[in-house]
């Protein structure tokens, strides 16, 4: 289907106008997000990839071929790169049809064989019997679904995708979240998705980047860097909220376990052999690591961090619900995120006193920014 297969590796510093400080490589077959707040440098990053901004120093890579470099002045146009570009608001022509948006990036290849293609494609992506209408009688979710399927037309080397799913609702959003997965099992290529939304990362990358000030901050699967955070900076960017003080009291290589003291609380954490005791650490736990088990019925999970908490707020957030406590003997608060079915079964309501169980495996001692 792919005209050749490769990994893409860049290498891009920039320091006028937008800074840029990054490298990494996107495997062929693998979604890398690149991740990060507005004005971060993303959307810049990947106009450099695909040939419409020229970085100041660095290189990108396909395979064995240079796409740029600084090195030796190498610098290849979008056309001669031969990728896919959706751009954020997809870019199409308005005053063409569906179908002939899609032939419109076929020039590369015979004339016959334009339609056809432009067709397979248009089917592919759901599109059926939708071919001869303008971009203005199709909805968002549609017009995406054009873009994408314009993208992948081309039998692109690298599909790059600008904030695919900005431009449209919430429940088109998660129909495209589907099509796009199911896209992403026949795709031997590397996909670049640039993204503000953490959740579309957790859902659909194999590996993310995080960007802030044009400076990637960490690399890694979603999951991993959701579990541990290089630092705050990155904490606070993914959205953890649970960041606390302590101290280093304990070392336990046997048992693979540092031990925190907390406040009044001695907390358990995964084994890290370069903090000396007394050391003053700042540490993180996900949402997905505090537990409320059906603490009424006595079954709270086992785990040596156990907390008795006392509820100051919920925020019902459609089907979850938002709560914040002060933990005893704490100066910090908790903050947790369980459903609402939940947070009704366990009869959880402003005042009321409970416990909850911090998950030893999922606390993270975060490095000194």
């Amino acid at each position: 289907m792919f005209q050749d297969v490769a990994d893409l590796y860049c290498r891009i510093k920039q320091t006028r106008e937008i800074e840029i400080d990054a490298e990494f490589t996107c495997h062929a077959g693998e979604v890398l997000a690149v991740v990060g707040p507005s004005g971060g440098g993303k959307s810049t990053l990947l106009r450099m990839i695909a040939g419409l901004i020229k970085p100041e120093s660095g290189e990108i890579r396909y395979g064995e071929r240079q796409w740029f470099s600084s090195q030796n002045g190498r610098y290849l146009s979008p056309q001669q790169r031969h990728l896919g570009f959706v751009p954020q608001h997809f870019g199409l022509f308005p005053n063409m049809t569906a179908l002939e948006n899609v032939v419109a990036a076929l020039n590369h290849i015979p004339k016959s064989e334009r339609v056809p293609r432009a067709k397979d494609w248009l089917e592919r992506v759901n599109l059926h019997g939708l071919p001869e209408r303008l971009p203005a009688n199709l909805s968002g979710g549609q017009r995406q679904r054009v873009a994408l399927a314009r993208a992948l037309a081309r039998a692109p080397s690298v599909l790059l995708l600008d904030e695919p799913f900005s431009a449209v609702d919430r429940e088109t959003r998660e129909r495209l979240y589907l099509e796009l997965a199911r896209l992403k099992t026949q795709l031997s290529i590397p996909v670049i998705m640039v993204t503000h939304d953490l959740n579309e990362a957790l859902l659909l990358a194999d590996k993310m980047i995080l960007i802030s000030q044009g400076n990637l901050l960490q690399l890694g699967t979603p999951r991993d860097v959701l579990n541990r955070p290089r630092n705050e900076a990155v904490a606070k960017q993914m959205g953890l909220r649970n960041i606390f003080d302590a101290e280093v009291v304990e070392q336990s290589p046997e048992r693979q376990i540092t031990w925190l003291k907390f406040g009044d609380h001695l907390i358990a954490s995964g084994y890290r052999a370069d903090l000396a005791l007394g050391t003053q650490v700042r540490w993180v736990v996900p949402n997905h690591g505090v537990r409320f088990n059906s603490i009424t019925q006595g079954r709270l999970c086992r785990s040596f961090n156990k907390l008795v908490i006392t509820i100051e707020s919920m925020l019902v957030m459609g089907e979850t619900v938002r709560i914040m406590a002060c933990i005893k003997g704490v100066k910090h608060h908790l903050n947790a995120e369980v459903p609402l079915h939940f947070a009704e079964k366990l009869s959880l309501t402003a005042g009321v006193q409970t416990e909850v169980a911090l998950k030893s495996e999922l606390i993270h001692v975060l490095e000194p920014i």
